[in-house]
């Protein structure tokens, strides 16, 4: 095999490999987008069926609706720079490749690792968006099972 080939499928390779890492991230936050906007929907329908002596349920529902909604910002907000972030890897991989076809030339270079920095950086601030979704997602179930916990624990 020709010395150059091995250089260009090396040089790709750490791109390629980003863009399924990235692909797993977004099938991930794609799976719990679902989930919360189905918990969403059941929580409204069940609120729309409380009557008004039912205010503890109806103060638990009020009050994670609004936390719920700041997940869903924080799925969305990983979903788009985890897309970013491909794009951009992919985008290096294209100067990756002009770089072994016409030549070493430092604007092709540059660029490939500029747009190889920006898409580890959207990878970065994806990861941090997951993290405290995570974390809100933690504090929503506290709130879920408040009631149920402190009943257990008067026993």
């Amino acid at each position: 095999m020709d010395i150059a080939i091995v250089e260009v499928i090396k040089g790709m390779l750490a791109p390629g490999i980003m863009i399924s890492a990235c692909g797993l991230l977004l099938l991930g936050m794609n799976n719990k987008y679902s989930l919360v906007v189905n918990r969403i929907r059941t929580l409204n329908n069940e609120f729309r069926q409380l009557d008004d002596s039912q205010t503890e349920r109806r103060e638990s529902i009020t009050t994670q609706l609004p936390l719920l909604i700041k997940r869903m910002r924080l799925i969305r907000n990983a979903v788009w720079l985890y897309t970013i972030g491909i794009a951009m890897f992919i985008f290096s991989i294209f100067c990756l490749g002009i770089y072994f076809l016409n030549g070493k030339t430092d604007l092709v270079t540059v660029t490939s690792l500029v747009s190889f920095i920006i898409a580890l950086l959207a990878v970065l601030l994806g990861v941090l968006h997951a993290a405290k979704e995570v974390r809100l997602g933690y504090r929503i179930l506290l709130i879920e099972t408040r009631g149920i916990i402190s009943s257990t624990e008067n026993r």
